[in-house]
């Protein structure tokens, strides 16, 4: 008998072997891709992995997590907002969080507005908010420097920054690996989670006047409500990227992150998105 069950058991772990071995990979759409455990951050996935590529408004992650490392950061501290910020917009016919010239908006607020509609006013405002320098474009480029300091500090090699929110100048790029890891020491912190994983926020904003109106953003990233665990991390998109998606969902404990660039459409991405996790919580 207890050969028997020996055999059984040997039989049974042969089998599993084949299954994981046979499991197939998945094809996908974008030109690069890369999946990880974030727990172990074990490569469960690979496709051109270190190219480097244009990332359109996935360098958001980056402007989120340069803010939420600023010594003493207070969430709530108040921001007015200024003209550049709606002319920037309009000049370069980018995504908008829809803020009002004269309100005083949360740094907490300007996050949300960042990360959701991927607002590209919002990534100016924190930019002028968190650079140093004693005119606008000295504290942007300041905080684009800190942005580079951030990538460099976690050893990637094939990332660079030139913007604060992926509308480029022809240098701001990253690779599919390397925003994987920024998307994965972002998600340490407890309020870059919160967000991420927000479908759609009401935020309380002071007017000008000193009265109040309500600011109503959606999150872009239609991964979450459509794929169970699905727990961030942002979209981007622009000529060069074409479609990206940085996404990450946690399943039984178990967290999958990854990332694609230049997939040829929005519903494209997403369903790249979901064939990668699909294989990375089956490995």
């Amino acid at each position: 008998m207890a050969l028997t069950a020996g055999a059984v058991l040997a039989g049974s772990a042969l089998a599993s072997t084949a299954q994981a071995a046979t499991l197939p990979t998945p094809t996908i759409a974008a030109k690069g891709g890369f999946v990880m455990n974030n727990g172990t951050a074990k490569a469960l996935y690979s496709k051109s992995a270190d190219t480097r590529r244009s990332t359109g408004s996935t360098t958001k992650i980056m402007t989120a997590k340069v803010v939420l490392a600023q010594k003493n950061l207070n969430l709530d501290s108040k921001v007015t907002i200024q003209k550049a910020y709606s002319d920037y917009i309009v000049s370069k016919n980018a995504s908008s969080a829809r803020l009002i010239v004269g309100d005083k908006v949360t740094v907490r607020q300007l996050l949300y507005g960042l990360m959701l509609p991927s607002g590209c006013d919002a990534a100016y405002a924190l930019a002028d908010k968190f650079g140093s320098g004693t005119t606008r474009a000295a504290r942007v480029k300041s905080f684009i420097g800190k942005m580079n300091a951030s990538a460099k500090s976690l050893g990637l090699k094939n990332t660079h920054f030139d913007s604060f929110d992926g509308i480029s100048s022809g240098s701001n790029y990253s690779t599919p690996r390397d925003l994987t890891k920024i998307a994965s020491s972002a998600l340490k912190s407890s309020t870059f989670r919160a967000i991420v994983k927000t479908k759609s926020t009401k935020q309380k904003v002071t007017t000008k006047s000193g009265g109040y109106r309500y600011m109503s953003w959606t999150n872009t990233n239609t991964l979450l409500g459509s794929y169970s665990g699905a727990i961030g991390v942002k979209t981007g998109s622009g000529p060069a990227a074409k479609y990206c998606l940085v996404f990450a969902a946690t399943r039984n404990g178990k967290t999958i992150i990854g990332t694609v660039l230049t997939s040829t459409s929005s519903t494209t991405r997403t369903a790249d998105a979901k064939k990668l996790l699909d294989y990375g919580f089956k490995k």
